[in-house]
């Protein structure tokens, strides 16, 4: 063989490992939503997507009860906070790859990102992250409604959060590990120094909500936590306005006790630097600034917005089996062209397309969705949430 071939194969194969999407052959699936919005959805070849649900508004995040059901969140939309619900999806049409019908399990919710189940003591619970509080109710299998009174384990800082008055961060999620609750709560600005410790961190409590503590801080907006193989992982959007290329939006291990970088530093380009308005500031009001964090493996583009997540424990397809799914929502600048697709983060931290089309063109007519979380359902399907249009996508592998 040439010499220059092998040196090329040997570039080529260092650049795109076995498993990247240089390996991965791509088809194209079209998808006919009942708004009579098209959609042309590029996937790895061997998969289908269906719309699984549609006819919701701003639907969010998803969890399976302890009888194995299907619910999720709805934030409604901008113009009033008040009107959040959680849908209980039922009847499933294997056929057509569809739920039957949806139920409101509960509404007059504010901002509800996430609910989540947990189970003790011979009792199960389900978990509604809002804006303002966290709460828990009993549940029972086969429940249809949320029943009985809530019981109150935590609040939140909520000042200045409507959507009307330019408020930032109104989400919370959930996450549990070993007899504790985890509940990310977003920064109260782009970047400033803030007043409350609880601002720009994950909280553990214990399942009661007593025993609150700091478990991590320095984290923007994690709106996705999820435990994985030991470690708890989170997403992280990083402060506008210092560019259309930086900093790094995140994926990583949050360990307790550490400091991960905001409002005081940001990663562009795999490093860390210090914001520079932001160490002015500390100077000015005397705050004490914490040591440079390293940087993390996994940095999206700027501005892509990472949401909801899953890991892929045991699925039956090597391409997906023990690597995460990242949705990635989008930037609200739509002529970027970033984000509006699910991507495969692998072992080493890397990532790579994995369903995208969402967005055509470099205006918001052409966005036809807004990826947000990602569920594993079985070991050949998964669901994930759109919060643009309100569908409830299935993805299955043949």
């Amino acid at each position: 063989m040439n010499p220059l071939r092998i040196l090329l194969l040997l570039l080529l194969t260092t650049i795109f490992p076995a498993d990247s999407f240089a390996q991965i052959t791509y088809v194209t699936r079209e998808v006919r939503l009942k708004d009579g919005t098209n959609l042309r959805l590029r996937m790895p070849l061997g998969y289908r997507i269906a719309p699984a649900m549609e006819g919701m508004r701003r639907l969010r995040f998803l969890a399976k009860s302890p009888d194995g059901r299907l619910f999720a969140t709805d934030m409604f939309d901008k113009s009033d906070n008040s009107k959040g619900t959680v849908y209980l999806f039922e009847g499933w049409d294997e056929r057509n790859k569809a739920f039957k019908s949806r139920k409101i399990f509960a509404s007059g919710l504010r901002n509800p990102n996430q609910v989540a189940f947990y189970s003790e003591g011979g009792r199960h619970y389900i978990y509604i992250a809002e804006t303002h509080r966290l709460t828990r109710y009993l549940y029972t299998s086969g429940d249809t409604v949320l029943r009985g009174t809530p019981q109150h384990l935590a609040s939140f800082p909520d000042y200045g959060l409507s959507y009307k008055y330019g408020g930032w961060h109104l989400t919370r999620s959930i996450a549990f590990n070993k007899g504790k609750v985890y509940v990310s709560v977003g920064s109260s600005c782009n970047a400033c120094i803030e007043k409350e410790n609880i601002r720009a961190s994950i909280i553990e409590m214990n399942p009661d909500g007593s025993g609150q503590q700091v478990f991590a801080t320095g984290l923007r907006n994690s709106v996705g936590i999820r435990w994985a193989n030991g470690n708890l992982w989170t997403t992280g959007m990083g402060r506008d306005l210092i560019g259309p290329d930086k900093p790094e939006d995140l994926f990583h291990i949050v360990e307790r006790g550490k400091f991960y970088g905001w409002p005081f530093y940001f990663q562009y380009r795999g490093k860390v630097y210090p914001d520079l308005a932001l160490m002015d500031s500390a100077v000015k009001y005397k705050a004490k600034v914490p040591l440079r964090p390293s940087p993390v493996k996994t940095g999206f583009q700027a501005h892509v917005a990472p949401l909801g997540f899953d890991y892929f424990s045991g699925f039956r397809d090597p391409l997906l089996r023990n690597r995460f799914l990242v949705a990635l929502h989008g930037s609200t600048s739509v002529w970027r062209q970033r984000g509006n697709a699910l991507v495969l983060v692998n072992e080493q931290g890397r990532y790579f397309p994995f369903i995208d089309g969402f967005l055509e063109g470099k205006t918001e007519s052409g966005r036809k969705g807004r990826p947000c979380d990602v569920l594993m359902n079985d070991d050949h399907s998964f669901f994930f949430t759109d919060d643009h249009k309100g569908v409830l996508y299935y993805v299955w592998k043949e």
